[in-house]
């Protein structure tokens, strides 16, 4: 039996997410390791409340009323394994996606170099399918291991049975709490290339987003083959603002805080944009972002 210590009580969600927004969790827990994962599930199901899993909150839009139960945020369940040889990936949920990608790629590894920035997690990648510069998650993923937000055993999902598509997979919808990943790469390049597109790939994403500002990264899903940031763009909405929230100058995919932005004000921002496009194109962009706390959007 893995014993705990107390959870939290009113822990500011805004400490945890990438926006720095979000009102106060009731509980808050967070683990280093598979085993007080695990206890933390039950816990809540002991208690009867409800689970909402966090990782590096950066692409997460938490309500300012906070959340009820247990927020059980991931982001120290870190760890890794990297097999040079076969080229195969172990990692637990909470490991930064950015410098597992750098690992890679020093190891010799290719397929990760598009990760290097994406501020999240393994268990964010493997739920949200995140990718950048034309890469994605489900292309090395092997499988990951889950547990159900109900407490139980924990068991293995492979690739196949994650239904992924752009930016989407059944984790989104589904009960479970990813604890680790397994990724499959491709052995023997050189190192020094490797770091070398890697690196370019992080100097790109720097220069032509608002990495320096509060921000949740894009925050649309591109209609393909449109691209949202171009819509949103070529509607003057750039630089548009509510409160502390505004559409991001730099790049207009992002919604950053300038400085003083509650929850609403981002989630009004959001509302805007998607209306403006509906109206202008008749599609209706749809949010890369989970918010937590709010009534049923989409």
């Amino acid at each position: 039996m893995t014993q705990l210590s107390p959870p939290h009580a009113n822990a500011n969600l805004a400490d945890y997410t990438t926006w720095r927004v979000g009102g106060p969790a009731e509980w808050l827990a967070e683990p280093t390791t598979i085993a007080e994962t695990i206890a933390w599930v039950e816990w809540a199901q002991q208690q009867a409340v409800p689970c909402q899993v966090i990782g590096a909150g950066s692409n997460l839009l938490i309500h300012d009323d906070g959340l009820p139960g247990l927020s059980l945020c991931l982001r120290k369940l870190q760890d890794h394994n990297i097999d040079a040889q076969s080229g195969v990936i172990d990692a637990l949920a909470g490991e930064p996606i950015p410098s597992l990608a750098r690992r890679a790629a020093r190891a010799g590894l290719h397929g990760l170099e598009w990760a290097v920035g994406i501020p999240g997690t393994v268990g964010g990648a493997a739920v949200m399918n995140a990718g950048a510069q034309g890469g994605c998650t489900a292309e090395s993923l092997i499988s990951v291991r889950v547990m159900p937000k109900q407490g139980g055993p924990s068991f293995e999902l492979h690739c196949d049975e994650l239904n992924y598509a752009y930016r989407h997979s059944r984790l989104q919808e589904d009960n479970l709490v990813v604890l680790s990943a397994r990724f499959q790469l491709e052995p023997g390049h050189d190192p020094k290339e490797l770091s070398r597109i890697t690196k370019e790939n992080l100097n790109h994403r720097t220069t032509t987003q608002p990495y320096q500002q509060p921000s949740c990264g894009s925050v649309f899903r591109n209609p393909e083959p449109q691209k949202a940031g171009q819509l949103i763009e070529n509607l003057g909405l750039k630089g548009t603002r509510i409160g502390g929230a505004e559409v991001s100058t730099m790049h207009a995919n992002f919604i950053v805080n300038i400085g003083d932005a509650q929850a609403n004000d981002i989630n009004a921002l959001i509302h805007l944009v998607q209306d403006r496009v509906e109206a202008e194109h008749g599609l209706r962009l749809h949010p890369e972002v989970k918010r937590l706390g709010f009534a049923a959007t989409a």
